[in-house]
């Protein structure tokens, strides 16, 4: 009874971080009007939680060998309720981004901790048990949308964040009393390589959002002054990788073909699903007119679409293979960011009129759908090559996607800038994506198509 507890509590709070996650794509369009900011600096609300959970999600599996299971799910319990209740507070748009930064440490470290929690309490039942924690992650995706409209329209987007500080809390509770501490371990933590990653990435970030603004020769200066920055802890941070005994990325995976290539699929990957399709609401809201509830359907059907087809692949995925659906989910899905790129208004067909509603809804189902498909194959594509480092392939993998969507949001919200003009910027946005997501597809071809168990060079 008491595992089951815990189970329960744990989901919960996961249910919750994804809810929120999806929530404040929607009310993306609020919190921009309501601090009359731009959308290059609006963005960071969104691309510092992926720049951040990126690292904090590789770092809290270790950080949980050290400090415990219970006590890190409860450390990054307190750090997002503590983000939430500063978003909540914040009187401007760099505490909210500030707050942000502070939750996501938390919402990051929530997977591999939950999962390392979970591991040791149902040994036996192990992958019937993560197969549920996945599909409440999935399940967030649904309802997020939805709940996060009700709350929008209902108390304002504060709402959002405000949610989250009583029912985690609650949830956290009895894991405190209940939740036993592991075994601790002895390990190094490689946080002089987190630093140096986040750093490139943040550094990277800040040039794609000075480039929109920069238009004098000084601003220029400082623009190439922080790319040069960046290319500096790039450099860097590999060469402390090569030297470091356990690093936060493991460099001689990636000179491998076949992790080389997953990994920069992967980023594409997180680039659509984590960064672009961020947007969407956006999309809806300055594009097409819609009002909050209807941009949270047009969301919440990508989610609908990502579930059926990845459960559909997970089924199918031994006699398939890895290639076929990944192909298949490719094409399928940047069709659909193609799609986005032309505007639809009310169609007429066979004398029912067609809303834009319906439309982007059914682009979007579209995109779910293609994801969705490629999602099983492109997560287990190379963890049968080397089983026995499936944690840090995973980590590696995580890392990947969402990197691609905190510097894809980045892009996006630099073309809207820039360009001036909101609908013809968006319409840049997804057909180059869409082109570039077409472009990955060789790169599936150098992944192994099935369970191999060697590595062929």
């Amino acid at each position: 009874m008491q595992a089951i507890l815990v189970f329960a509590g744990i989901q919960l709070v996961l249910l919750l971080s994804w809810i929120s996650s999806t929530a404040v794509s929607v009310a993306f369009p609020n919190i921009t009007a309501y601090y009359d900011t731009s959308l290059v600096l609006a963005g960071w609300v969104l691309s510092i939680y992926q720049l951040i959970a990126a690292c904090s999600m590789v770092l809290m599996g270790k950080v949980s060998d050290v400090l415990g299971r219970k006590n890190t799910f409860l450390i990054c319990s307190g750090l997002f309720v503590t983000g939430s209740l500063l978003a909540a507070l914040a009187p401007n748009i760099q505490l909210l981004i500030a707050a942000r930064f502070i939750q996501s440490i938390g919402g990051g470290g929530f997977v591999p901790t939950s999962i390392g929690i979970i591991v040791e309490m149902f040994p036996r039942h192990r992958q019937q048990v993560i197969g549920i924690n996945m599909s409440i992650n999935s399940l967030g995706g649904i309802v997020g949308p939805n709940i996060g409209s009700w709350l929008i329209t209902t108390f304002g987007w504060q709402s959002v964040f405000w949610f989250n500080v009583p029912l985690v809390t609650l949830a956290v509770i009895p894991l405190f009393f209940i939740l036993k501490s592991n075994k601790r371990v002895k390990v190094q933590i490689d946080y002089a390589g987190a630093g140096l990653f986040s750093s490139f990435l943040f550094t990277l970030m800040v040039w794609l959002s000075q480039a929109a603004h920069s238009e004098t020769g000084s601003s220029w200066l400082i623009t190439s002054l922080i790319f040069v920055a960046s290319s500096v802890f790039l450099v860097l941070f590999i060469r402390h990788e090569l030297k470091t005994r356990d690093p936060i990325i493991d460099l001689d995976l990636l000179r491998l073909k076949p992790f080389a290539a997953a990994n920069i699929y992967n980023f594409m990957y997180g680039a659509c699903l984590l960064g672009f399709t961020s947007f969407v609401p956006l999309y809806a809201v300055a594009v097409y007119g819609m009002t909050t509830v209807q941009s949270a359907f047009v969301l919440m059907v990508r989610s609908i679409g990502f579930i059926v087809a990845s459960m559909t692949s997970s089924y199918f995925l031994v006699k398939w293979g890895y290639r076929k659906p990944m192909l298949l989910g490719s094409i399928i899905g940047s069709g659909g960011i193609l799609l986005y790129g032309f505007e639809f208004s009310k169609m007429n067909i066979l004398g029912t009129e067609i809303t834009s509603v319906v439309m982007l809804s059914v682009i979007t189902l579209m995109i779910g759908l293609g994801m969705g498909i490629a999602s099983p194959a492109s997560s287990n594509a190379c963890l049968d090559l080397m089983p026995q480092r499936a944690s840090t392939i995973s980590g590696v993998r995580g890392m990947f996607r969402n990197s691609g969507g905190a510097i894809s949001i980045s892009i996006t919200t630099m073309i809207l800038q820039f360009i001036g003009n909101i609908s013809l910027g968006f319409k840049v946005v997804f057909i180059s994506t869409g082109v570039i997501a077409l472009l990955t597809i060789p790169f599936i071809f150098a992944m192994p198509d099935r369970d191999t168990r060697t590595i062929a060079e």
